[in-house]
């Protein structure tokens, strides 16, 4: 019988039967042969040395000495088979030295050796044999890396190779071990196999506190820069995967915001943390980019640093603001869309935001008419409302500025983006941070990790505090329908260069044509809290920009002031310097400091010129007001701030200003729906 047969433990053995069988016994045939060499021994020393006791005496010091360190040399392995090597050695070893004083034949020598080899022998043999057990675990497959680190009793299982990646299922001692001892030993782990500490990730079994997977990237695939092009899915759904950048392993990197019910996947807000340097600018801009790139969503993003990085795509957002009272009334405007967009919703049988909930509501199952017939409303696009570099928003609202919106805006479709560098708690409230339950961890300082990872991310083997700021673009991403075994693999954004405005600008000119626009629902609470505010998608034209008369800014052309000639005031010109002063005259004592400044106007007067200041604000989309933002304005009128102030808190119990959270700062309402 010839041909091929298949070898379970390493791959096919072309041959006869013979040469299979060979293959099989070769595992078991070193005790038998030492079992032979033994006898053979024995005998050739009967013949050396014959009724020598000084042999004697020699031989038995060396079988002592040779058992001695058999044990010694066993330390690193387990219990069982150390012990099993002393007791085999000395037996062998005592039995050399009868068979050479002796001789093999003489008295029970001969019958040891024939039943003692054999049984020592074959105990060998089934050790092999069980050396895989049912469970698929293969002992001392690590070559006594996991002694080298503390694991000595551990046991690793048949690893996955994967191109750059090997899994291996290990197994602790029971009672002895633990998941915990295995992270605590990840860095010994990398240092043993000289990689880098986040090469080495460990994945516990949630059913087991002493099995898990052992995860090793040999080679860091992130190295080399690639390039961002544009985005993945121009005209998709905004529920589709995102597209941020690759993971070291080669395979892409995303992640979603909407929720999927069939999934049973929620849907999430979002965390963008790292310090300067690391990257964190890209990150954002390949989530903004593929969010602007879906059919089925709208945008309003707050910028304090007026839109430095994300000006190209500017034009394609449906409202943007650049920080103080303009984010102020972003942060009121989402506050006041919830309740609005969560009712509609569940007015149409939804019970989450889903795709359908975009379109024309023509499906009488989505209808918000009590006779069960199709609505025809228009659908409600899934809103995002992006707050970057977030940490002035926080210094001027409070540390919980977003807490309510964090809280409850998932059901109303809308996801809420914070980015900024450290998500500390006396940046951020623990409410704030904890409803934020996805987050793009890049680089960071390594005593700030903790701010951005699960502590079980961080103790599987994420470690951004080890890049800092000199690997920009590396990040772990945390977020609902990632495999939770990827939380701990390293990914990299893609790169952002010159090259990629144009595509950007592209981009923006495409979601303006053909992107979503807001629902009336929305629209109507957005106007309803910010007026004109809010206008839809906006314009950068510096024309389009209108501020409210006497506090805009002055441009360098509109300086009336003749700098070639004397430093004079208009108002100084006709004063003769030569001139005598004038004799003094009553009222020239009166202090110019400490006491009120300005005209008192009649009340009839000052309701008429307060309500025109307010509506001037309103007009120029300032919805966010405070004492010193009528400076100008009391300076032109001849009024005073105390007077203003005051005229502040009588506005506020009439309804027409609200307060907001920082003191002294009013929010406007809008006059279409004051009281």
């Amino acid at each position: 019988m010839q041909g091929m047969v298949m070898d379970p433990q390493g791959g096919p053995e072309n041959g006869t039967v013979r040469a299979y069988l060979l293959h099989k016994a070769k595992p078991h045939i070193p005790p038998w042969l030492t079992w032979g060499a033994t006898g053979l021994v024995g005998a050739l020393g009967h013949w050396r040395w014959p009724d020598n006791a000084a042999a004697g005496v020699g031989l038995t010091l060396t079988s002592v000495a040779l058992t001695g360190a058999t044990w010694l040399a066993g330390k690193n392995t387990t219990q069982q088979r150390r012990l099993h090597s002393a007791v085999t050695v000395a037996c062998g070893s005592a039995w050399v030295t009868a068979a050479c004083l002796a001789g093999p034949t003489a008295g029970p020598v001969d019958d040891l050796f024939l039943m003692g080899g054999p049984a020592l022998a074959l105990s060998w043999n089934v050790r092999v044999v069980l050396r895989t057990n049912t469970e698929g675990v293969v002992g001392s497959s690590d070559g006594g890396l996991l002694a080298k680190v503390g694991l000595a009793r551990a046991q690793i299982g048949a690893a996955k190779v994967e191109p750059n990646r090997v899994t291996a299922p290990l197994a602790l001692q029971p009672g002895e071990q633990t998941n915990d001892d295995v992270t605590k030993a990840l860095a010994r782990i990398a240092s043993a196999l000289d990689l880098p500490r986040n090469a080495i990730r460990y994945s516990p079994d949630p059913d087991s506190e002493r099995r898990g997977e052992l995860v090793i990237v040999p080679e860091d695939m992130l190295a080399e820069v690639v390039e961002w092009e544009g985005p993945s899915n121009l005209g998709g759904s905004i529920a589709e995967p995102l597209v941020l950048g690759r993971y070291d392993d080669g395979s892409l990197l995303v992640m979603w915001l909407p929720g999927d019910p069939d999934a049973g996947r929620n849907s999430t807000h979002g965390l963008i943390a790292g310090q300067s340097g690391s990257g964190k600018g890209d990150a954002a801009l390949n989530l903004l980019t593929e969010i602007l790139s879906r059919r089925d969503v709208i945008v309003w993003f707050s910028d304090p640093k007026a839109f430095q990085d994300f000006a190209p795509l500017r034009t394609g957002l449906d409202w943007a603001a650049e920080g103080g009272s303009q984010t102020e009334v972003m942060v009121a405007v989402v506050e006041a869309v919830i309740p609005a967009r969560t009712r509609w919703l569940g007015a149409h049988g939804y019970r989450q935001w889903v795709p359908e909930a975009a379109e024309v509501q023509n499906d009488p199952a989505h209808s918000c008419r009590p006779d069960g017939r199709a609505c025809g409303c228009a659908g409600m696009p899934f809103l995002v409302a992006w707050f970057e570099e977030a940490a002035n928003t926080l210094r001027n609202m409070g540390d919980d500025a977003f807490t309510g919106i964090a809280q409850e805006a998932r059901s109303a479709g809308i996801s809420l983006i914070v980015s900024l560098q450290r998500p500390s708690y006396d940046q951020m409230s623990t409410s704030t941070r904890a409803s934020l339950p996805s987050v793009i961890a890049l680089g960071c300082d390594p005593r700030d990790e903790g701010f951005s990872l699960p502590e079980t991310v961080i103790d599987a083997g994420a470690h951004p505090g080890a890049w800092a700021n000199r690997r920009p673009g590396y990040c772990y991403v945390v977020s609902p329908g990632i495999d939770e075994a990827r939380y701990p693999s390293p990914a990299r954004t893609r790169r952002f260069t010159i090259r990629a405005v144009p595509v950007m600008e592209q981009l923006a000119a495409w979601a303006q044509a053909n992107g979503a626009v807001a629902d009336p629902v929305t629209a109507g609470a957005a106007s309803g809290v910010a007026g004109r505010a809010y206008t839809g998608r906006t314009t950068t034209a510096d024309d389009d920009v209108r501020q409210p008369t006497g506090l805009r800014v002055v441009r360098d052309e509109e300086d009336d002031m003749d700098h070639g000639g004397l430093l004079v005031d208009p108002e100084d010109v006709d004063i003769d310097p030569e001139a005598e002063l004038p004799q003094p005259e009553e009222g020239d004592d009166t202090p110019l400091f400490g006491e009120e400044s300005g005209r008192k106007p009649s009340p009839e007067e000052a309701r008429r010129l307060f309500a025109q200041a307010l509506e001037e604000f309103e007009e120029a989309g300032q919805m966010i007001v405070g004492p010193r933002d009528f400076m100008d304005w009391c300076d032109r009128n001849n009024l005073s701030r105390p007077w203003v102030s005051a005229r502040l808190k009588e506005a506020a119990e009439e309804g027409r200003l609200e307060a907001t959270n920082t003191t002294g700062r009013w929010r406007i309402v809008p006059t279409l729906t004051a009281a």
